[in-house]
Parts: C-alpha cells; structure tokens; sequence
C-alpha cells in the first residue's frame, strides 16, 4: 500500500534530496502533496502546447479550427481526444525515455495533468491503451499504464488495466501509411467485460494517425460503452 509521505517528512526528503527539474536541472520548490515536480515552472510553461486551431476530432492543426477532412469523410469512433503538447522536441525526447527506457518520473506530472484536461467530460473509469503480451514482456511496463495510472487516480477514477486487451501482435504502426495502419489493426483488441452505458476515458502517450485509438475505441463501443474519450501526452504534428 503506497502511503503518502506527511508534510514535515516530505520537507526532510527536500532538504536531503531535493528534486531537480527533468529538463534544466534546477532545483523545483518545495513539494507539497499533490504537487507536480517533474519539471521546474519556466520549463513547463516553455513545452510546446498544442496549437490553438486544430481540429476538435482529431487535434491535427487546422486554419481556423475546423474539422478535417478526414474526419469530416469518416468520423473517428472516439467521441473526444485531448493532448497536452505537439510531438515536438523535448517531449518527443521525454517520452522516448518513459517508452524505451523507464524514467517514470513524468508520468506523474502527465497523468494529472491529463486528469485535469478531461475534467469537462464525464468518465467512469479510464483505461491505458494496452501492449501485446510479447510487447510487455521484451519492454517489461506499459508506459500508457503509467500515464494512466495517475490519471485515475487524479480524478478518482477505477483504474481498468485488464478489461482491454491487445490480442494480436501488429508490427510497428510507424513504418505504415495510414491505410496500412488501418488494416493492421483489425481484429488486433479484445475486450472482456461489458461497458454498457458507462464513460470510459482511454490514456496512451502518442497521438499520431489515430488508427490505434480508434481501433480501441471502436471495439470498446461495441461492447456497450456510451463514450470512449482519448487522452495523450503528445499529438503528432502534420508534418
């Protein structure tokens, strides 16, 4: 059972080991519960946000903030997405390092940052988007879990690790166009209970075609689901 560390024990880790920012390595202000301390004020405020005019679907930079032509042609099966940032540097960099290499220490800051961004839209429970078992088992973590996780827990949220599930292996969506990532992801999730009339809110790190979320979403919606939201650390720009 993780037990949060008092005030007064927290100010004594501070003093001994104080946390330093991610980016710049300066020394972030004291912690108090429920702080964020993964990066220092002025490099956070400095990551790249998404732009302002993108469309509402799919979050791809639009002019004026309009719909896309994709998903104006084929609406997505998700019903929302939202992102923290463009792919850009240094988040891809970040998350490059969550996804390859376990430093978890943004995941924290990201997964209530999320937490805060979906407050608008109902959910009943949130979901990591899930990794083939032979995927985990070579990488040995889900780095979606890990957003995901406090996430949950930011807002309160069940944490369903289990119920969707990727059960077929998919080569790697990067190296794909859009159509071929479409293809490659039929029949590629599984899910294992029934999500009748519930809001689910489904947590990954990337947002770049969309053809794996709304693969997931689209399977969870036939199993019942009302509303399946997405929400990522980073949206890939169109370039």
């Amino acid at each position: 059972m993780h037990i949060m560390p008092t005030a007064p024990f927290s100010a004594f880790l501070d003093a001994l080991l104080p946390p330093l920012c991610l980016l710049c390595g300066a020394r972030i202000p004291l912690r108090r519960q429920g702080d964020d301390v993964a990066f220092c004020p002025d490099c956070l405020s400095d990551l790249p946000v998404l732009q302002a005019a993108h469309c509402p679907d799919c979050l791809i930079e639009t002019e004026h903030g309009e719909r896309c032509g994709a998903c104006l042609a084929h609406a997505p099966d998700f019903d929302y997405a939202r992102a923290l940032y463009r792919y850009e540097f240094p988040v891809n960099r970040l998350i490059h390092g969550l996804k390859y290499q376990a430093r978890f220490a943004p995941a924290r800051t990201w997964g209530r940052m999320l937490a805060v961004q979906t407050a608008d839209f109902p959910a009943d429970c949130v979901l990591p988007l899930p990794l083939h078992a032979e995927r985990l088992a070579e990488r040995g973590y889900n780095q979606a879990l890990e957003i995901a996780r406090h996430c949950a827990c930011a807002r309160g949220l069940p944490l369903e690790r289990e119920s969707l599930q990727k059960r077929r292996a998919t080569p790697p969506q990067s190296s794909l166009s859009l159509k071929a990532r479409q293809r490659n992801l039929k029949g590629a999730f599984s899910c294992q209970r029934d999500f009748s009339g519930r809001h689910l809110l489904l947590v990954d790190d990337v947002l770049t075609t969309g053809a794996t979320a709304n693969e997931a979403a689209r399977v969870l919606k036939l199993h019942g689901a009302a509303s399946v939201g997405i929400a990522v650390v980073a949206r890939t720009p169109r370039h």
